[in-house]
């Protein structure tokens, strides 16, 4: 390891690049059960755990590289950090590095916590420039592939393998979603049926409750009595023409003699 370096040194010191070493190791797909380990703009990496120990000094950076997949052949390894490709040319020079850590970051030790490493998850620095490296996420579906880049106080020192192609989720216009009955499944049809059912004896039991409500409160609402209306009052006349003579009260005897008036005397 340690005749490898003074040949890497004293190659760039004669100014030839020197020749990458080449980390055993392949970048992936995470395979723990999570959500959202690939959506339109993201996916999920597993960390390079104990992997960089042998080629990687505490000084050195590990950039994470993401390319399209027709894009990987024509990446060159940057010689310098003003040579980094930044997150913001991606549509034009269809690839960019991101993600810069150290050893540090990827520590072997045990009883650690399995962690992975998100591609895509930044949307505030997308328009950014001023920073260092933009993890911001993906515009296109790809395919993608990735590999890790060290790189030290002279350029590239090492890299990883190029990862398989990686193809992000593709969400689907409105218009061509196809909602026609005839294309679902029977139990989708039996639930919905089930459903509107359901629906439909709720709105006639409801209907139901109103109007039954309704009739008792109109029987037990207490009735006003009328008013006469003025005029309409009228006095009852009594006709006592039709007493029977029988009823008439009795006339005094003719052989009664009758009073005489004091004013009648001689």
């Amino acid at each position: 390891m340690l005749g490898n370096t003074c040949v890497q040194w004293e190659i760039r010191r004669v100014g030839f690049p020197a020749p990458l070493s080449t980390v055993p190791y392949t970048p992936q797909i995470t395979a723990k059960s999570l959500e959202g380990k690939l959506t339109a703009t993201t996916f999920t990496l597993d960390q390079p755990i104990c992997i960089f120990d042998q080629y990687v000094n505490s000084t050195d950076d590990i950039w994470l590289v993401v390319a399209f997949t027709n894009a990987t052949s024509h990446f060159k390894n940057p010689t310098s950090k003003i040579q980094i490709p930044p997150y913001q040319k991606l549509s034009t020079a269809l690839h960019y590095m991101t993600l810069k850590t150290s050893l540090a970051f990827f520590p072997c030790a045990e009883n650690r916590a399995e962690s992975v490493l998100r591609v895509g998850s930044d949307t505030s620095c997308k328009d950014d420039r001023s920073l260092e490296y933009c993890n911001g996420p993906l515009p296109r579906p790809g395919p993608y592939r990735v590999k890790f880049l060290i790189l030290d106080t002279n350029g590239s020192k090492a890299e990883t393998r190029w990862s398989q192609q990686i193809m992000l989720k593709q969400g689907h216009k409105a218009s061509s979603i196809d909602t026609w009955p005839g294309r679902r499944s029977g139990t989708m049809v039996v639930i919905t049926s089930i459903l509107s059912s359901f629906i439909g004896i709720l709105v006639i039991l409801f209907l139901c409750t109103v109007a039954y409500d309704f009739k008792l409160w109109r029987r037990e609402e207490p009735a006003v009595p009328e008013e006469p209306r003025a005029g309409s009052f009228r006095e009852r006349q009594y006709d006592t023409h039709h007493i029977s003579p029988s009823q008439a009260p009795p006339q005094p005897p003719s052989d009664v003699p009758r009073p005489h008036s004091p004013a009648a005397s001689p």
